[in-house]
């Protein structure tokens, strides 16, 4: 191997400059994790995913504040003990290069009181510094999403359209013990108070106090960490899932318009022009909803909006789709010429969940119920197979595969055991089923194993 055979080289991407992150020897992450009594997650002769991985894309893992913070979080969901917390964040150092925060980026949890002493950066600013601290590539999730946004960032003097008289409603902030605060329980995606479109009802923000709102956070939050958090989800999940729509019907589109997307990269610009723009969403393993991302991503170019990459989340089951269907869907995105980055990676085993891809809040609770399918682990590691052969066959456009956790005990579909890791952080037979696919192409260009 060349002498940076541990460093990921990335090509550059359109409007960016390359990067090139160094990435700690397996010997000097294996100290790393050494935590709590000296116990170690993995032992020395265990394949690790982010050296597996080197030389085809980033690996990276979706955290909780728990993990950063090392104290446990009141009403986290998987109940975990401080050992269980140091254990996953042992693990997050043993096997990822990348990380995303679950929560701590999204307006109502870093921004949930209006002006500008309405701003908690302290989870979100030990996000940054953890992954400063551990050589880890930091992606910030996310600016602008209809959910999990303040009520207060709707609210003004405006009556709806076709409402008159309304009484003003009262517009709750978040309290600073986090009640009304979306998703403290430790889980992304959880769901909350202050949810659009319509979890706001009264008098509405005009169009420029909204755009001059959507700036000044952005300009807040990106300038803040600007030069630390590489790549952003700037806008989250604009795309109507059904209909003829483009997009879904949320209060940034009834009070600004559909240039909101586009006002919104050219803010995240305006504060960080080197990071890198990413727009994010899911179910785009659907041609229909793939369709309508193409049709926005060229929208936004004609709009000379700065989107710099492609973010499908890839919530997906153990029965679809497919590898051919995973590799068509790749292979209509890179027609846009932009990096795809996997950002928010896991594989339900769920029986109540084998019809369902998205990643609705409202809907996600019957889609880890009935208990697992027939075969859970080994269709789960053919899953894991179909689509990380597809994503190294398409390594050319994928630079950063996600996974959305670090183990079971703390996925948002903890029911459907979607990950790598079991709730005591031991690989599944997944976790050598993923690793089998790379060890097939060192093989086949003659190179040592993982």
């Amino acid at each position: 191997m060349a002498n940076d055979s541990n460093r990921i080289n990335l090509q550059k991407f359109e409007h960016m400059k390359a990067f090139r992150p160094y990435i700690r020897s397996r010997v000097g992450m294996l100290a790393a994790a050494l935590l709590a009594g000296g116990a170690t997650v993995w032992s020395a002769d265990k394949p690790v995913l982010k050296e597996a991985y080197k030389d085809q894309f980033y690996v990276g893992v979706a955290i909780n504040r728990a993990m950063v913070m090392s104290a446990s979080v009141q009403g986290y969901r998987a109940r975990r003990t401080r050992e269980e917390m140091l254990k996953d964040t042992a693990a997050v150092k043993e096997q990822f290069n990348q990380i995303s925060p679950e929560n701590d980026l999204k307006w109502a949890l870093i921004h949930p009181r209006r002006g500008a002493d309405g701003y908690d950066f302290g989870p979100a600013d030990a996000f940054v510094n953890f992954g400063l601290s551990n050589n880890l590539y930091l992606v910030g999730h996310t600016l602008v999403w209809h959910a999990q946004t303040p009520n207060w960032v709707f609210a003004g003097t405006n009556q709806p359209p076709g409402v008159t008289n309304a009484q003003p409603a009262t517009v709750v902030d978040a309290n600073a013990d986090g009640t009304n605060r979306p998703g403290v329980r430790g889980f992304g995606r959880g769901p909350g108070g202050g949810f659009g479109p319509f979890g706001y009802r009264g008098p509405r923000a005009s169009r420029e106090e909204l755009l001059e709102r959507m700036r000044e956070h952005i300009h807040a939050v990106v300038g803040r960490y600007k030069g630390k958090i590489k790549s952003w989800d700037v806008v989250n999940e604009a795309i109507a899932d059904g209909g003829a729509n483009l997009l879904r019907n949320s209060l940034w589109l009834e009070i600004i318009g559909p240039d909101f997307i586009a006002k919104a990269f050219e803010y995240a610009h305006e504060a960080d022009p080197d990071a890198i723009l990413r727009y994010n969403d899911y179910g785009l393993e659907d041609p229909v909803k793939r369709r309508k991302l193409i049709s926005l991503i060229k929208s936004l170019r004609e709009q000379k909006a700065p989107v710099m990459a492609i973010g499908t989340q890839t919530h997906v089951t153990v029965s679809s789709p497919s590898y051919e269907d995973m590799d068509q869907a790749l292979t209509e995105m890179e027609s846009l010429g932009l990096p795809i980055h996997i950002t928010e990676l896991d594989v339900n085993s769920a029986l109540g969940g084998q019809r369902m891809t998205g990643a609705d809040i409202a809907n996600n609770v019957a889609t880890t119920q009935g208990g697992l399918v027939e075969d859970a682990n080994q269709r789960l590691s053919n899953q894991y197979a179909n689509l990380f052969r597809a994503f190294i066959k398409h390594k050319k456009f994928v630079k950063l595969v996600t996974f959305w956790g670090v183990n079971d005990s703390v996925s948002w579909r903890a029911n459907g055991k979607p990950l790598l890791f079991d709730g005591n952080n031991q690989p599944k037979p997944a976790f050598d089923a993923v690793i089998a696919e790379v060890t097939k192409i060192h093989q086949e260009q003659g190179l040592a194993n993982p």
